[in-house]
């Protein structure tokens, strides 16, 4: 049985009360850690660093840790620069199904689980052109 954990790396408490609330509601170990005793902790090996995606440590398979929202490519400035909307993600998903099926909207409609009507729609209002992904097929 796996059993999920959440590392807090933070000073700030009301985060550190929210977390804490979490791993109560949804069964989670939640460790909290300072940045000094988490970066003193890495060099002796007792917790895995920590990096973006799906990674293995010695310690657990599996881990999957995943970034604070806004920080992936975060340079410093206004976080919410870096987050992306919900339009720019879902315009990207779909041409990404489009190409992936090579221009068939009935496919691609399937593939990301809304009718094609929906994705016709959403072809339109982010100006898709599927035609592109049906040249590709051709060349």
């Amino acid at each position: 049985m796996v059993r999920s954990s959440v590392i807090v790396v933070s000073d700030d408490q009301l985060l550190i009360q929210k977390a804490h609330q979490f791993g109560m509601v949804n069964s989670v170990t939640v460790k909290v850690m300072t940045p000094a005793e988490y970066e003193a902790s890495t060099h002796k090996g007792e917790v895995p660093s920590l990096v973006a995606g799906n990674g293995q440590s010695e310690s657990t398979s599996m881990a999957k840790v995943l970034p604070f929202p806004g920080t992936v490519g975060f340079t410093g400035g206004d976080a919410r620069r870096s987050v992306s909307t919900i339009d720019q993600l879902e315009s990207v998903a779909i041409e990404s199904a489009i190409t992936a099926f090579k221009g068939n909207l009935t496919e691609a409609a399937k593939a990301l689980g809304i009718g094609r009507a929906t994705l016709y729609r959403k072809v339109k209002a982010y100006n898709l052109d599927p035609a592109t992904a049906r040249k590709k097929k051709a060349a």
